[in-house]
């Protein structure tokens, strides 16, 4: 793990996900702010990632893009810390479960409802997340099973609570997903984490000093 972690991200963006999952490996890493427009999509960063998005690491030689797929390599490359079940645990089902599941349908289906998009009745079946309220509802079981099983989705602390967490937080912080008890019940203690605090101190800061860089209000 002697590699070099570069993290591309900006302080409003799903790269506070990747930093906090960075914080809970203990990883050391740099941070490379790009701002929206002309940064992200200048050559030097699409020939990192052709998207032109952020986040994306750079291990070593290896880049990682997409938020959930960075969270899943991290927990590989630092198994000391436990943040994903063992290749051949029962649990490693429960976790590619819900984590994709949080990057697929949940994402889908947050993102149409905030743009108003979500599929009309008569096209539900093309769409892979079904209806709003199936998500909803499936988030209700993952969460309740969680409960059941202390608190997390594997039964202990892995980056697919850190990944349902950051998008449970976020939803529900913007109304775009339902303020249900079971959510903030399951969210609150994973929120809470040194690691969470930490990261979102540490974003939080480089937003503040982008905004006075800049002359604009926050």
């Amino acid at each position: 793990m002697n590699a070099p972690i570069t993290l591309y991200t900006n302080p409003w963006s799903r790269g506070r996900i990747v930093r906090w999952m960075l914080e809970e490996c203990g990883a050391g890493y740099e941070v490379q702010v790009l701002q929206y427009g002309a940064d992200m999509k200048a050559p030097a960063y699409t020939a990192i990632n052709p998207m032109g998005k952020v986040p994306t690491i750079r291990h070593g030689g290896t880049v990682v893009s997409e938020t959930a797929a960075i969270c899943a390599y991290l927990a590989d490359q630092f198994p000391a810390k436990q943040l994903a079940p063992p290749v051949d645990s029962p649990e490693r089902g429960a976790y590619y479960r819900w984590l994709f599941f949080a990057a697929g349908p949940v994402e889908a289906a947050v993102t149409a409802k905030a743009l108003g998009l979500l599929a009309p009745e008569d096209k539900r079946a093309n769409a892979g997340y079904g209806t709003y309220d199936d998500v909803m509802n499936m988030l209700e079981f993952a969460t309740h099973q969680a409960q059941q099983r202390g608190g997390y989705l594997c039964g202990h602390f892995t980056a697919a609570d850190l990944y349902l967490a950051a998008q449970l937080n976020f939803g529900m912080m913007f109304n775009t997903i339902e303020k249900r008890p079971l959510f903030e019940q399951y969210l609150q203690p994973i929120s809470a984490r040194a690691a969470s605090v930490k990261a979102n101190a540490l974003d939080d800061q480089l937003a503040a000093q982008l905004q006075a860089q800049s002359g604009k209000p926050g």
